[in-house]
């Protein structure tokens, strides 16, 4: 039996040649393709990841990859990156935390100046004006800020006391809020039906309460004594419980929310798939992926709170004398501000300045633990 020529000819020759000089499906899916002009195909290089390209490289890829180092960054260590940053946010930061050494440190710190916040300066009063003698509230070498009239005690010995009081109740107030409001919003955004209904009208109904006068009710009711608590720790208390009980709700709502995002994740799922009971789920898988969110709502609400304990103080039901406050001594100022503005100055700037840092501090960590939200 013959074999026909023409098939073992040039033309297969040619198809077995075509056949092995193209590569294969795997090496031309390797290849980074573009389409150039009229159609045509061509093929690009690889690009390069050294030297100035790998400046343009994503801020989840690590900081030891020019060193040909693969080595991964925590979520932590990417919003820090982005935090420091923000230089408006870091300089927040720094006050808070000096303001925060200051409200530890006000006693020492008044020792160490030989300041007492309740000492009556009655020769540096003039007696026929109650006005502190000398220019700008009577500043001098050892009352830097001045005395307060009438009575003459040091404005910047009544300032460092003053401002433990003020973040002690900010701090204590957020604490109380985020506790009650992050449990009851993940239980209502977890289980949802009717545990979701009865929390989200729970909250509807403590959102509906007037706030300001509820709190002067209930601190100028317990202003004797009550719990076994008298003077300034009944006062703190009282604060802490009406400003942190009645502000839940609006971390409350957040953490719902996000919880009603989060319960739809694979982690979740799996948790279940391993048997993970419903209490497990909440407090091990979901609560730590809040953390977030409610870090950066506690830096939002401490100034809201240390402007509302002011507030109370203000009107004469918060912290009471001869304690001193920030809010106390502005309402003390009231009576002088247009003969002694110096007196109503210092205590405002203290409030204005503890605020903004705060809320420059939150506003960066927001930004940085959540970029989407700029």
């Amino acid at each position: 039996m013959s074999t026909d020529q023409s098939e073992v000819g040039p033309h297969h020759l040619r198809r077995h040649t075509r056949q092995a000089s193209e590569p294969s499906r795997a090496q031309r899916r390797r290849r980074p393709v573009t389409t150039g002009e009229r159609g045509r195909v061509t093929v690009t290089a690889p690009i390069e990841t050294t030297g100035a390209a790998a400046e343009a490289q994503p801020e989840a890829v690590l900081a030891g990859a020019d060193k040909g180092q693969i080595e991964g960054r925590s979520l932590g260590q990417i919003a820090w990156s982005r935090f420091k940053r923000d230089k408006v946010a870091v300089a927040g930061g720094v006050i808070v935390v000096l303001l925060i050494v200051i409200a530890a440190l006000s006693r020492p710190l008044q020792h160490l100046l030989g300041l007492d916040p309740n000492e009556f300066y009655q020769d540096l009063i003039d007696p026929s004006t109650s006005l502190p003698k000398g220019g700008w509230g009577g500043m001098s070498a050892d009352h830097p800020l001045g005395v307060e009239p009438k009575f003459g005690r040091d404005i910047l010995a009544r300032i460092l006391e003053g401002s433990w009081v003020s973040l002690v109740v900010a701090f204590g107030a957020t604490v109380l809020s985020n506790v009650i409001g992050a449990i009851l919003g993940v239980v209502a955004g977890f289980y949802g039906g009717r545990v979701d209904a009865v929390i989200s009208r729970l909250m509807d109904t403590f959102l509906a309460f007037p706030l300001l006068l509820f709190a002067i009710a209930i601190s100028a009711t317990l202003q004797g004594g009550a719990f076994g608590l008298n003077g300034l720790p009944l006062h703190i208390g009282v604060l802490i419980f009406v400003i942190g009980f009645f502000n839940w709700p609006y971390l409350g709502r957040i953490v719902r929310g996000q919880t009603m995002a989060l319960r739809e994740r694979e982690f979740v799922d799996a948790a279940r798939g391993m048997g993970a009971r419903g209490p497990y789920i909440l407090f091990k898988e979901l609560l730590p992926n809040l953390v977030g969110p409610i870090i950066v709502y506690s830096t939002l609400l401490i100034p809201t709170n240390i402007i509302f304990e002011a507030s109370l103080s203000f009107l004469g039901v918060g912290i009471q004398q001869p304690q001193a406050s920030w809010g106390g001594m502005l309402n003390q100022a009231v009576g002088y501000f247009q003969v002694d503005p110096q007196y109503m100055i210092v205590p405002g700037l203290a409030i204005f300045v503890t605020v903004l840092a705060f809320n420059l501090l939150g506003d960066g960590l927001r930004d940085a633990l959540d970029p989407r939200s700029r």
